[in-house]
Parts: C-alpha cells; structure tokens; sequence
C-alpha cells in the first residue's frame, strides 16, 4: 500500500484537521462527516494514547463500511473508561466481553450475521495488550486458524494499565512496573521473554496484518480502511503510550509514538498472507535514548548511574527490526 505525505508548510506539520486541504486529501478526523464513534464525555487519563487510536480506527471503519460496523470490546482501560454504567461515550453498536474472548464474541457476530444474510454489516475486535498477548491469545490464535471474517485492533500501551500497570507479555526489556521493580541486579522486566504478536499473526498466515501508531493518523486510517476493504481475519497492532504507566508528560504521547518508530524499537509495516508488503522507512534514525529518557519507567537506566549495557542491549534490539524490515532503505511512502 503506497500513499504519500500531505505537508502544510505553512506550519511545518503534519497537522490533523487543516481544512485547507481538498476534500479527498483529508484524513477522517479533518472531515465534518467523521462520525464521532468514540465520543467526548469518557473518563481517559490526559494525553491517553489508546483514546486516540481507538477514536482514529473506529471512525475510519465506520467510513469504510457505510457506517455499518458492529464492535466488541474487551476489558480493559478502553472498556472502562468508555463506558461506566449506566454511561457510554460510544456513537455504534457495541457490545462489552470479558477479558479474554473478545476475538471470540466478535467471530460469533460475524457468523450470526453472515446467517442472517447481512453482509454488509462487518465486524471489529478491540483490546489491549493484556487482553490480547496474554489472557485473550488462545482466542486470537482460534480466529486467526479459522480466518474468521473479524478486524483485531489490539491498542498496545504495554502493560496492565487499568489495574495498575503490571506487566504484561507486550512490556519491553528493562521497564519498570508494579510487578518488575526497579530492584536486584537486572531491575526491569527481564530480556528474552515476552510475545510479538503481529508476527504470530503472520505466521498464521492470514490475509492482512499491520503495524500502526497514534502518531501518523493518515497511516492508521489508510491500514483500517484497507483492512475493512479485505475478508477474513485481519490484524492491526496498534502502539498507544500511556502518560500514566510510562511515566510520560500527556502532551508527549504523540512524540513518544513517533520516537519509538523512529528508534526501530517499533517497526510499521504491512503484510499479508505471512510476507511482509511495505513499510514505513525511517528518514533519520534516532537513539533509543532519545525515546526512553522521557518516560521514568526507564528512569533507573540513566540514574543513578547510567546503565550504557542495558541500554546497548535495546539499541541492539532497534538495530535488529531496522536490518529485518528495511527500515532505512528505499523512500518513505507515508
């Protein structure tokens, strides 16, 4: 999928909802007729990154398909923030599961309404990485082996957010959380474990899985609405910083997102059907100390004395999805 910048140079940006732009150059979230899917009233700390994401997803979706898209939703921080009883910030039919089977009751919607003979209604899963690396895999997995015709976004802020930010198999190596402190020899969560999800998924080989950002949101949106364009089972890993648990600013979580691209610690990229299609090249890449000093979950590698191996050790990590993906040759297409 080939798509191009749209630069306003009157500000340098690339600014969201500039109306100088003609109607086909705009992204969703610049349009008067975005549906608001998620709308305002919800309960999302400042600068929730998985507010954004969900907000630019689910209005892409809900263009791509006529406004006929029907949602489940998982526990977590989206789920509860959203939707506290008797409340709901949601604009479309959506339906709350439990923790761990979203990717379930979203499959037994889709096949009620291919019985019912509604096929142009579609269906979108929605967690975050608790929901979805850990307690929610077995069900992932069974959608992806039966290529059930879902969308799974996962909003990845890389732990257990809503109930206190423990780890969850999304953390990276070396972060702190409630339950891998800052203590011992090696403080942090620990190198070598963990789960990548979006290549699991194409192991399964399934017709569509992406990588995306909150910070590039015509990239977001152009990934949904290809994914919503496709059927059968279709993935999109979506990284959404979250101020509280990392330890960030609110008005940081775009530029953290971008950063983590930027690092090659998270690499965007399409694929479909196991081989890798495209990818959002880096122009210049930066060191990984540039994205980990903002956030005091890493706090402990810089002081009180720095940790240069550890840190050499993520480099390393970064250096590695830039060799696998291709991430500095050939022009940036988004």
């Amino acid at each position: 999928m080939r798509s191009s910048h749209v630069k306003f140079y009157q500000t340098g940006t690339f600014t969201v909802g500039n109306r100088l732009l003609n109607d086909s150059d705009r992204s969703v979230q610049s349009t008067m007729e975005r549906t608001n899917s998620l709308n305002s009233g919800h309960r999302a700390c400042q600068g929730c990154g998985e507010a954004l994401g969900a907000r630019y997803a689910i209005d892409a979706a809900m263009r791509a398909t006529d406004n006929q898209l029907i949602a489940a939703n998982a526990t977590g921080c989206l789920e509860v923030f959203s939707t506290p009883y008797p409340e709901t910030s949601w604009q479309i039919p959506w339906i709350h599961s439990l923790f761990g089977n979203a990717a379930a009751v979203a499959t037994g919607i889709a096949v009620a309404l291919r019985v019912k003979g509604r096929t142009g209604t579609r269906v979108v899963a929605q967690g975050g990485d608790g929901g979805t690396t850990d307690i929610g895999f077995g069900c992932l997995s069974g959608m992806f082996e039966r290529n059930d015709d879902v969308l799974y976004i996962c909003y990845d802020n890389e732990a257990y957010m809503n109930t206190g930010v423990q780890r969850s198999s999304a953390t990276p190596p070396a972060a702190r959380t409630a339950t891998t402190q800052v203590v011992g020899p090696q403080p942090g969560n620990v190198f070598g474990q963990g789960k990548n999800v979006p290549r699991i998924a194409m192991a399964h080989e399934i017709p569509y899985v992406a990588t995306a950002t909150v910070a590039d949101v015509r990239d977001l949106e152009a990934k949904v609405t290809k994914a919503m364009s496709i059927h059968g089972a279709r993935y999109i890993h979506v990284l959404v910083p979250c101020p509280l648990g990392w330890g960030a600013a609110p008005h940081d979580t775009v530029k953290l997102a971008r950063l983590a691209t930027e690092s090659g610690l998270f690499p965007v990229f399409e694929a479909e059907h196991g081989e890798v299609t495209d990818r959002s090249t880096i122009r210049r890449q930066v060191a990984v100390e540039e994205y980990l000093k903002p956030q005091r979950r890493f706090a402990h590698l810089f002081k009180p004395t720095l940790q240069s191996e550890v840190i050499a050790r993520l480099q390393a990590q970064a250096d590695r999805n830039i060799r696998r993906y291709n991430l500095l040759s050939g022009e940036t297409h988004r």
